[in-house]
């Protein structure tokens, strides 16, 4: 059997371990797979000579240095805006890199699978490749840590946007790119006052989660999180003007109901900008619920 019939061949139900020593096999070529947090999920072989892998198997994740690299090559924006696999060569490599991304049941990323071409692979071994990503997805799709963890995941980054140490973190650096996977081009903060007057701390955490989940329920596309005392929402848009593409519905019988208040920071394109438009967004609601006016969603005004 050639390399995609034996991919085919493969057993469904046996575990991540099992398809990655399976194309260890077909292939010839070491292999591993990363989670959006770049943990080392599983791999099979060691390519001789190549620090940033030993360093991913000895520690289970990549060092700074790696990391930087991957950030400079913008190694993760390109596999994560292909709808396929792609090849990646730099010359710090002494092998190119074939990578594909997994994604749960959800059909969210949730991690890279990536093999060494320590010889060119042709379209047959290419497609047999690709295969073996739909064979992952599909091995994960039900797997609990996996469709958890995306959520997980863009909590951690905008608490570490919001707290400015993302230049000091490894979320700086290839990790950041995640966050405009799936995304419009245009983004908004938008940040959700859930307070009442005389409130415990543990039971307004518990309102903080709770209606954060009703908000998943009704937004499914936005990304989220607790921060400080409110509710943090991440938006996109096709357009530049929040008016144009009504994000959060035409009606806001949703806030009114729920006693929630909600600021809205302006556009921008730059993940990095995260803090400064959250603080924007922070303005437009203190501002507007100073004068509601019977409203509760409040644009901010660029002065």
């Amino acid at each position: 059997m050639n390399a995609l019939e034996q991919v085919n061949a493969l057993e469904n139900g046996k575990g991540i371990q099992y398809l990655l020593d399976s194309a260890y096999q077909i292939f010839n070529s070491p292999i591993y797979m990363i989670d959006a947090f770049y943990n080392l999920i599983a791999f099979s072989g060691v390519p001789t000579g190549e620090p940033f892998w030993i360093e991913l198997i000895k520690t289970g994740t990549f060092d700074m240095n790696a990391l930087q690299l991957m950030a400079n090559e913008d190694v993760v924006k390109t596999v994560s805006y292909s709808d396929k696999i792609v090849r990646l060569r730099h010359e710090q490599w002494k092998s190119g890199l074939i990578s594909g991304q997994i994604f749960n049941g959800d059909n969210i990323w949730v991690g890279l699978t990536t093999m060494y071409e320590e010889t060119p692979f042709d379209s047959q071994k290419m497609a047999a490749f690709e295969k073996l990503m739909g064979k992952i997805s599909g091995e994960i799709h039900d797997y609990e840590y996996f469709t958890k963890q995306p959520a997980i995941f863009f909590e951690n980054t905008i608490n570490r946007l919001l707290d400015k140490s993302v230049q000091n973190t490894p979320v700086n650096n290839p990790q950041a790119q995640i966050m405009h996977y799936g995304l419009e081009k245009y983004l908004y903060v938008a940040v959700v006052n859930v307070t009442r007057n005389n409130i415990l701390e543990n039971v307004h955490h518990s309102r903080l989660e709770y209606f954060k989940s009703l908000l998943k329920t009704r937004y499914k596309s936005f990304r989220y999180a607790a921060y400080s005392d409110h509710i943090v929402m991440l938006m996109s848009s096709k357009l530049a003007n929040f008016n144009e593409e009504p994000l959060l519905g035409n009606d806001y019988d949703l806030f009114e109901i729920n006693n929630l208040f909600v600021g809205i920071s302006s556009v921008f394109e730059n993940i990095y900008d995260f803090r400064t438009h959250y603080d924007q967004a922070v303005t437009a609601l203190k501002n507007g619920m100073n004068s509601s006016g019977g409203q509760r969603v409040f644009l901010f005004d660029n002065p």
